[in-house]
């Protein structure tokens, strides 16, 4: 299929009104993903202030359908031991600035005056994550043997691969219902068993230590005064990710495969891709 590529910058949003007019639909999947202080303002700016621009640009061109991408992180982390569903919204003071953008970006979109559908992917994982975002950089640091301890064992994630994730924003178009919030998500898996996965896959053994939280805690939070100290430094035990750690962000993907017809591949297949990938573009090294 013929494309065109147009460049843009979500902390313009108006400049995209021209190459968006003409187009029924918009699938809006940019965000900034980082646990780096340095990157703090620009998250917000870029994930809330430029989707609810691009929605405005979206809007005056007459599109019909916007696709947002949000993610688990706005629904908080499972309650009780029942894991998140679609009615759920993450309290205030999430514990990361990323995730609280992704809360006021679905506010913000479904205050639009688009018709506006949104997916959240939980952790997915797969190859191509060249950047790598905080995700793929835990299985690159767990392959450099960066991982030096066990990790608490109230964590855990739902993982999903990338590719299901692309499917379903494909299916949404035709299929979700404008209003609706659909989870995209494949396993619940404990973050000691993600640990034991990645040890199989990379070929490193499992840390055997468990660091007491306080002792963690306070080793991320040295590294975030010197992340702020350092300009653009980028945090090795990003204090961010240790407060996420400590929550089973578990979550229930029964409405998008009941509505989108969801069906995720296994989870381990999809780590098995990713390590490949970081692998044969010399991640490792």
């Amino acid at each position: 299929m013929d494309c065109e590529l147009v460049h843009g910058d979500l902390r313009r949003p108006g400049e995209l009104a021209r190459a968006i007019d003409g187009c029924r639909y918009i699938v809006h999947c940019a965000a900034l993903y980082s646990f780096s202080p340095a990157h703090r303002h620009d998250i917000a700016l870029i994930n809330v202030q430029g989707t609810a621009g691009l929605l405005e640009a979206a809007r005056v061109a007459g599109v019909e359908r916007a696709i947002v991408t949000s993610s688990s992180a706005a629904l908080g982390a499972a309650r009780n031991g029942r894991p998140a569903t679609e009615i759920d919204w993450a309290p205030a003071g999430a514990p990361s600035v990323y995730h609280d953008s992704k809360v006021e970006q679905e506010r913000v979109a479904f205050a639009s005056r688009v018709p506006v559908v949104t997916l959240l992917p939980t952790t997915p994982i797969g190859p191509g994550d060249a950047k790598p975002t905080p995700t793929g950089r835990l299985i690159v640091d767990f392959a450099r043997g960066r991982i030096f301890a066990k990790p608490p064992r109230t964590g855990g994630l739902n993982l999903v691969a990338v590719e299901d994730v692309a499917r379903a924003h494909v299916a949404a178009l035709t299929r979700a219902r404008s209003g609706e919030r659909y989870i995209v998500g494949a396993e619940n898996v404990t973050l000691e068993d993600l640990w034991k996965m990645l040890a199989a896959l990379t070929g490193r053994r499992a840390p055997r230590l468990r660091v007491p939280n306080g002792v963690i805690f306070g080793i991320a939070w040295l590294d975030e005064v010197r992340c702020r100290i350092q300009a653009n430094a980028t945090p090795v035990v990003p204090l961010e990710g240790v407060r996420m750690s400590q929550h089973r962000m578990y979550a229930d993907c029964a409405k998008a495969t009941r509505e989108l017809d969801c069906h995720p591949g296994p989870v381990r297949e999809a780590l098995e891709r990713a390590v490949a990938w970081y692998r044969a573009h010399d991640y490792f090294n």
